[in-house]
């Protein structure tokens, strides 16, 4: 009962403080509702329904957005988690995980499939903090930038289904990426995004960008953008990459 009152508690004073934020990018809380075990947030209507109807039009009559509407829309959204990253502290998802977990279950853990963080997961690889959140951009960022779901069980071949990894040997190799309905000038405008989004994704929090320097790298010319490393899903990936790094150093030194 302690604790039930006190994540009650939490959550009032997490509504005080988003009902006090006021900026065009951030969408303005009208109601929230508090009964039992049960929440609920009341937001502005959005009379063009969610981002998803538009990068994903797969019902008739939803119109798909532009790739250059689609960029605009990701810096509104970028200057919305960077300010709320700025003005308020802990915001998210940081505070609802114990530092002392290694692991989070998956019915602990909050949030989208395809879109959580590793860190909600597995925190050995480091606390859930801010950085949980440009995670989260930067997963709805390739999907803007590549008209796709990141997670497809029926891509066409199975180097496809996850399209982060699959962009990401299309960008390392010099190929063209290939974005549907997209022309040739479009397919150069998701090129810079697709970057940013690669560098959001990183599996250790460490080496994510801050939500300001994603937004100087999405305002930046893309010929001065780097490429990241290859994104990986899990920490025993990044075990396996190690090892092998290590194992190739080793012979590299034998041979000299």
């Amino acid at each position: 009962m302690a604790s039930s009152r006190a994540d009650g508690q939490d959550f009032i004073n997490e509504v005080a403080t988003i009902r006090m934020i006021h900026r065009v990018n951030v969408m303005q809380l009208i109601r929230f509702c508090a009964k039992g075990s049960k929440r609920a947030l009341i937001y502005d209507f959005m009379p063009n329904g969610s981002l998803d109807q538009h990068i994903f039009p797969e019902k008739q009559g939803n119109i798909s957005f532009s790739l250059e509407k689609m960029y605009e829309i990701s810096l509104g959204i970028a200057r919305g988690i960077e300010y709320l990253h700025q003005g308020v502290s802990n915001f998210g998802l940081a505070k609802s995980y114990p530092v002392d977990h290694s692991i989070v279950s998956l019915t602990a853990a909050r949030g989208t499939r395809g879109y959580m963080a590793p860190e909600l997961l597995y925190q050995n690889i480091g606390g859930v903090l801010y950085k949980a959140n440009v995670y989260n951009f930067g997963m709805l960022l390739m999907e803007m930038a590549g008209k796709r779901r990141n997670l497809n069980d029926f891509a066409e071949h199975s180097g496809q289904i996850y399209f982060p990894t699959w962009i990401y040997d299309q960008l390392s190799e010099g190929k063209d990426i290939e974005i549907e309905y997209a022309t040739e000038g479009g397919k150069e405008l998701s090129r810079k995004p697709i970057i940013v989004a690669l560098w959001c994704i990183q599996l250790m929090p460490s080496d994510r960008p801050s939500m300001n320097k994603v937004l100087e790298m999405l305002e930046e010319n893309v010929e001065i953008l780097h490429i990241p490393p290859r994104p990986l899903l899990t920490p025993q990936e990044l075990y396996v990459k190690q090892k092998k790094s290590q194992k190739s150093g080793e012979t590299k030194y034998r041979e000299c």
